[in-house]
């Protein structure tokens, strides 16, 4: 769609518009949410919980139920209350031998066992699975009636890492008989948690949705412990209380400054954009890391439809030629709608490196400039190409697409928001953009590539990975439908997380809180732009998401608060 708008030199402008839907959740309704788990009662009986889970976890058990017990404590997620207890179990596990654990035959515990292992960064062979392999180096058609461990062997093969074989052919293995089990089962409950995992691997996924999910099917099995839902459920419900407050704040701070009415061209989706830092950091001292993460990207979906949707060619040279001087004088040269869009942003830039400047002594402004201009660079590339109507090759688009995603950025500021020590050495190290910025951020990419059909392409849209991949087969006389595109991409995008599984270089930065935030940028995306059995995850699939996570509190039914 194109609409008309006078320039000053009193010439109509024709601009495109996307027609973006207004946003669902206003201010008044944000500023209304009130969730009563703010209350010391809760928080009294929280801490009871915690130490009878404490004193499960020092039990002694079989070491499989160990793992059992750290595998549910993650999928609820209330693990990270109990970081030190599950790294001692993990240790004195990852010393035994293979036949110490008594259960050597079982494809559940072998699997269990490297999962997690692997995911706490202990070195565990992809060989282990040797003893489920027959003669031909396939996995025993015995095992197709362990559903269970076949289920296991399933979500361990998504932490391979490149030219680990055995895994893939596991992963092939494993998805053919779940699909199957579906097919046949009667087993309400266990084909749901079948079919979930199919959607996408644990490995993959967001925590807290996660933990939503998993407290339901908890809730339904007959093994099920009260202690752990109860705890599980109060943790979940007093996080969403403190996610409450962090909304309210950028609600607050996006209604002030105006941009949703002023920009009307663009997405308003503050909501969308808060459950973003959620997959990111979704621990309760992280407050900050939300407040200004939500900032940021909403800044960067505004941009980005500035040079997407709104902008003319000269427009967008003049705002990108703003941010790489970095001066509110440069303000002066735009057109009015990008006065207040360009102001917000400097605000809020500068802001930021005060408040690094104030607890850390470190000047990050320079830092900071550099990936805004590096993400506007790329924006204006992409419009360039739009414009020109010139397509780019495969290699083309993913070297200035995994940079437009804004992924890069959103690390780079990640990074000062969570440090508790910044220094310039890792910021350098940092802006220059490492593999794991780079395949993280390519995952976002690509993820958000599968989300649209090639027919319903947004409003200055250039070609992406799909279109960009059947355009070069068809120059090399190669017929690739849409589909098989796809499955191409979702192949890459398995290839990128073989990579994120074997990176751990300890040298980039200190703060482990960081380190996690790549992994965790990838899951969201996944999450956020979902492609699953040929069918896109809709807005109103997403809008149910985020109300269970920030809305809805979970029903404690008649639990005991002593």
């Amino acid at each position: 769609m194109c609409i008309k708008a006078s320039a000053q030199s009193g010439d109509v402008i024709v601009r495109q518009s996307a027609n973006y839907n207004p946003p669902m959740w206003e201010d008044e309704f944000i500023q209304s949410l009130d969730n009563e788990f703010r209350r010391e009662t809760y928080q009294s009986r929280f801490n009871q919980l915690k130490g009878e889970v404490k004193t499960l976890l020092g039990e002694r058990r079989e070491p499989l139920e160990q793992l059992e017990l750290i595998d549910v404590l993650q999928r609820l997620g209330i693990s990270y209350h109990f970081e030190s207890e599950i790294k001692d179990i993990l240790e004195t596990i990852n010393k035994m031998s293979y036949e110490d654990d008594g259960k050597k035959n079982s494809l559940h515990s072998t699997s269990l066992k490297f999962r997690l292992l692997r995911q706490h960064h202990f070195d565990i062979s992809e060989e282990v699975f040797n003893a489920f392999r027959d003669e031909t180096g396939n996995f025993k058609a015995c095992l197709s009636g362990d559903t269970s461990g076949i289920l296991s062997l399933y979500e361990a093969s998504f932490l391979s890492t490149e030219g680990e074989s055995i895994l893939e052919a596991a992963k092939c293995f494993a998805i053919n008989n779940l699909k199957e089990y579906i097919e046949t089962s009667e087993d309400e409950l266990k084909v749901e948690i079948v079919r979930n995992a199919l959607k996408l691997p644990l490995h993959w996924k967001i925590q807290r949705l996660e933990a939503r999910w998993f407290i339901d099917i908890y809730e339904r099995k007959a093994s099920m412990n009260l202690v752990l839902l109860e705890i599980a459920k109060l943790d979940f419900n007093m996080l969403q209380y403190i996610y409450q407050g962090d909304l309210k704040y950028v609600s607050s701070w996006w209604r002030k400054t105006e941009l949703g009415k002023k920009l009307s061209f663009a997405r308003d989706q503050l909501m969308e954009n808060f459950f973003w830092t959620i997959g990111i950091g979704y621990e309760p001292n992280l407050e900050y890391f939300r407040r200004m993460g939500t900032k940021l990207v909403a800044l960067i979906t505004m941009i980005d439809d500035v040079y997407d949707v709104y902008g003319t060619l000269d427009e967008l040279e003049l705002f990108t030629n703003a941010i790489e001087k970095w001066d509110i004088a440069s303000m002066d040269q735009l057109p009015e709608y990008m006065k207040q869009c360009f102001l917000t942003l400097y605000n809020s830039i500068d802001e930021i490196a005060s408040d690094a400047l104030s607890n850390h002594g470190v000047d990050v402004m320079p830092y900071l400039k550099k990936v805004w201009l590096d993400l506007c660079k790329s924006y204006l590339l992409e419009s360039n190409w739009y414009h020109s109507g010139y397509r780019p090759t495969m290699q083309e688009y993913i070297d200035n697409a995994w940079i437009s995603v804004a992924g890069p950025i959103m690390l780079v500021h990640s990074y000062v928001f969570v440090s508790p020590q910044i220094t310039k050495v890792e910021l350098e190290r940092l802006t220059e953009y490492p593999d794991i910025i780079r395949w993280s951020s390519t995952i976002m990419r690509l993820a958000n590539d599968l989300l649209t059909p090639l027919e319903e392409q947004n409003i200055g849209d250039v070609p992406k990975s799909i279109q960009c991949y059947v355009n070069e087969m068809k120059q090399n006389e190669t017929d690739v439908s849409e589909r098989n595109a796809r499955e191409y991409i979702r192949h890459l995008i398995d290839e990128l997380w073989k990579k994120l599984n074997e990176f751990e270089d300890d040298k980039l930065v200190s703060s482990q809180t960081f380190m996690k935030m790549p992994k965790d940028l990838a899951r969201i995306a996944q999450c956020m732009y979902q492609y699953e059995d040929g069918h896109i995850i809709n807005h109103n699939k997403i809008n149910e998401r985020i109300l269970s996570i920030l809305v809805q509190p979970v029903m404690l039914h008649n639990y005991n608060r002593q």
